[in-house]
Parts: C-alpha cells; sequence; structure tokens
C-alpha cells in the first residue's frame, strides 16, 4: 500500500491510497460478516439415508378390524422416540411390505400419516398386511412393522375382533370401549351406543347403565346370565362421510371370592437388634380360608410409605409370599434393614392390612440389644445361692436326722436295763 503525501502546503490524498483503504475496509467487514454467520446460521439437517435403518422387529399386537370403519395404525416405535430422543424433529413415514412406495401424506386417497399414526379411512380386506413404520432424524433411523387384519363383520369373526374382559358375579361393575383413544382426542361431544348380543340396550334400563360422555357401560348385580358379546358403536366424520367405529367386547364372569377379616399375628412389639447388622423384620398375616387377592399388605415409618422415606435404598420391603398352611392362608410381607442405625431406634414402625372387609394396623419398634443382660448376671449367683440352700439343708436334714436317732436309742437302751437282771438270774 502507498502511504499518502503531503503535496504544497494543502493535505491531499492520492487516488492509489483511497483505494487500498476502501479494499481494507471491505475485507475487515468481510471477515467480520463470516464469523457473525458461522455462529447464526445453522448448517443444513440431514437424515439418515433409508438403507441405513435398524429394525426393530415386530410389534407383538396384531390390529383386528373390521371392514368399512376407520383404522388407525400407531408407529409402535414412537413412545421409544418420544421418551429417549431429546430433539423432537423426526420424520415419521410408513409403507406397506408388499410395496416400496411410501404412503402418501394428503388425506383425499383415505391414506395419510397424522401425529405419527397411519389412517385408513375406510379399511377393506384388501388393506390386511403388513405395516412398516420409519422414524428418523439426523443422526438415527429404525424401523417396526405392525400386522393388521381386516375381517367381514360376521358371527364367525367375532371371537377375532373382540376384546375380553372381566367382571365379579354379585358385584357392580364396567365395561371399557376399547382404544378409542386417536377418535376421542379434543372431543366433548363424545357419544357411544352399547348392544348386547346385537340388541341395543335402553338407556333407561337400570341393569345396564352407559355413562354419558365417557366410554364406559355400568353393569349392576352381575351374573351369569350376562355372559354374552357387547358392542360399542362410535360416529366418526370425516369429508362429510359418516362410519361408525365398532368394538366388540366378550365378557367372562369370576366368581367372587369370600373374605374374611385380616388378622395381624407378627411382629412383636419390641425387636432386639444389633446396631450396624442386618435385620428382618416379617409382618405375617392370617386370612384363614379368605382369599389374598384383594388383601393389602404394606410396612410404614412414622406415617410414611418406606419407598417415599428411604427410597429403595437401606430400609426396603421384601418380596409378598403367599402360602397356605393346614388348609389356612397367609400372606407376609418382611422389612429389611441393611444395616440397622441408631435413627431406627428412634422410629415407629408400622404393619398395615387392609382389604374390603378390614383396616388393622401393627406398631413394633427396634431397640438396641445390648450385651450386659441382667439374666446372665444373676446366673452365677443363683447358682451359688441353690449350692449353699443344698448344704444347708443337708445339714439341717442331717441334724434332725442324728437327734432323732439318739432319742431312739435313750429309748431303747433305759428297756434292756430292765430286762438285763432277769437275764442273769437264769444263768445263775
Amino acid at each position: 500500500m502507498q502511504s499518502c503525501r503531503l503535496q504544497g502546503t494543502r493535505p491531499e490524498i492520492s487516488t492509489s491510497c483511497v483505494l487500498w483503504k476502501l479494499l481494507g475496509t471491505m475485507f475487515i467487514v468481510y471477515l467480520l460478516i463470516m464469523g457473525v454467520s458461522s455462529f447464526t446460521i445453522q448448517p443444513e439437517e440431514r437424515t439418515v439415508p433409508a438403507g441405513n435403518c435398524q429394525f426393530r422387529g415386530k410389534h407383538f399386537k396384531t390390529k383386528f378390524e373390521v371392514e368399512g370403519e376407520p383404522v388407525v395404525l400407531p408407529c409402535p416405535q414412537m413412545r421409544y422416540w418420544l421418551r429417549a430422543s431429546a430433539s423432537p424433529h423426526v420424520s415419521v413415514t410408513w409403507r406397506k411390505n408388499d410395496s416400496a412406495r411410501m404412503i402418501p401424506a394428503g388425506e383425499d386417497t383415505g391414506l395419510w400419516v397424522q401425529d405419527g399414526a397411519l389412517w385408513i379411512v375406510p379399511a377393506w380386506r384388501e388393506d390386511s398386511g403388513t405395516y412398516i413404520c420409519t422414524v428418523r432424524n439426523a443422526s438415527y433411523c429404525d424401523e417396526m412393522s405392525i400386522e393388521l387384519k381386516v375381517f367381514e363383520k360376521t358371527e364367525a369373526s367375532l371371537p377375532l375382533i373382540s376384546y375380553p374382559q372381566i367382571l365379579t358375579l354379585s358385584t357392580s361393575g364396567a365395561l371399557v370401549c376399547p382404544e378409542l383413544s386417536e377418535f376421542t382426542r379434543n372431543k366433548t361431544d363424545m357419544k357411544i351406543q352399547w348392544y348386547k348380543d346385537s340388541v341395543l340396550l335402553d338407556q333407561d334400563n337400570k341393569k345396564f347403565q352407559s355413562v354419558k360422555g365417557t366410554t364406559l357401560l355400568l353393569i349392576h348385580n352381575v351374573s351369569m346370565e350376562d355372559v354374552d358379546y357387547y358392542s360399542c358403536v362410535m360416529m366418526f366424520a370425516h369429508k362429510s362421510m359418516r362410519y361408525n367405529i365398532t368394538r366388540t367386547i366378550k365378557l367372562r364372569i369370576n366368581k367372587r371370592e369370600e373374605e374374611t377379616v385380616p388378622v395381624i399375628i407378627s411382629p412383636h412389639k419390641t425387636i432386639l437388634a444389633s446396631l450396624g447388622s442386618r435385620l428382618t423384620i416379617p409382618c405375617k398375616v392370617f386370612l384363614g380360608a379368605g382369599t389374598h387377592l384383594t388383601t393389602l399388605l404394606w410396612w410404614m415409618a412414622n406415617n410414611t410409605n418406606i419407598e417415599s422415606i428411604y427410597n429403595q435404598d437401606r430400609v426396603t420391603e421384601g418380596q409378598r409370599l403367599e402360602y397356605s398352611e393346614n388348609n389356612e392362608n397367609y400372606i407376609e410381607v418382611p422389612l429389611i434393614f441393611d444395616p440397622v442405625i441408631r435413627e431406627d431406634l428412634n422410629t415407629d414402625f408400622k404393619c398395615v392390612v387392609r382389604n374390603t372387609r378390614s383396616f388393622q394396623m401393627l406398631h413394633t419398634t427396634v431397640k438396641e440389644a445390648t450385651t450386659f443382660s441382667w439374666e446372665i448376671a444373676l446366673a452365677p449367683l443363683s447358682l451359688v445361692l441353690l449350692v449353699f440352700g443344698g448344704i444347708w439343708m443337708h445339714r439341717w436334714y442331717k441334724h434332725r436326722t442324728g437327734k432323732a436317732y439318739g432319742l431312739t436309742a435313750l429309748k431303747t437302751g433305759h428297756q434292756e436295763f430292765d430286762a438285763y437282771p432277769s437275764k442273769i438270774k437264769e444263768i445263775k
């Protein structure tokens, strides 16, 4: 760069000097812009090629649907992504196993992807097959398949498309219209009609009651006559078309098991333990001939659940045991200390049992077991007293025996002295 020179009395800057300064300024501005842009402009996100996707396998549950009705296939692995991935920017695509063509995202074809799920509106028997969901982001990609089987609605298909549900005899229970979450989301005017063996249930029926705004059907005083196929039907509208969404339920009824009042038979009110040692306190409950299925048993410390106060650390609840002895039922849950520390000596531990007939609790405290014991200390003294007592009794008995012998001898000698002269006389 040429230096600027003064000409005459007035300072004048040469043309080359101005050009060099202008170029230098532009270069500095360019460097500043590039430096700032390197921090603000993010590189374009690239996705993993489809050939590099990891296949997770087939989903364990096969979807059984009725033809002519809408079907929603959830992407099986999406729950893993939502739980494990910190980045919400993922791409979800679907394809059928017998076709390499991706399913389009538009709703005009009756097939579209919404919130990661595949919608088929409506589904026909030729839509049966295996569908593969692909999820990818910038660094990872995986695939998982799900099986769809679409049946004609006939009596022969009822065992395949029905959902088993169980109620208890002589109680009141509820049937649930299953797998409607995709259709009821953000819907406040949900209306479901219930059928028993294809006969519409009257809303005024006291035996069966559909709970408005929910997916529940209440059944009062369940009897064996209630065993049957039940259907719940909800209306779904899409592009001025209305479709039925049908779910079939096969009701089974279990006999009611009699409950008895549980009785806590252990632990003792006080448990002795050495500090630093491992301790197990069993809580044993007698149920008689009653059932253990509906009986709850747990431990508390200072009116707080063990899991909450100790966080599965030093003091824990052991495995629940259910067993029978002499045709009588018992349950047992141990409380395990590993190890016992001094603060346990000031803690109120409670064994709590509960069923529909009773609620009971038993308090127990942990006391430190000392090496000094009055029983052990008094044992030698008791032995000494026993020995001295035996000696005294022996002497007393011997003294009485000797005294009695002396009196007897004195009496006997007096009689012999009287008789002795007669014997002398006879000798003479």
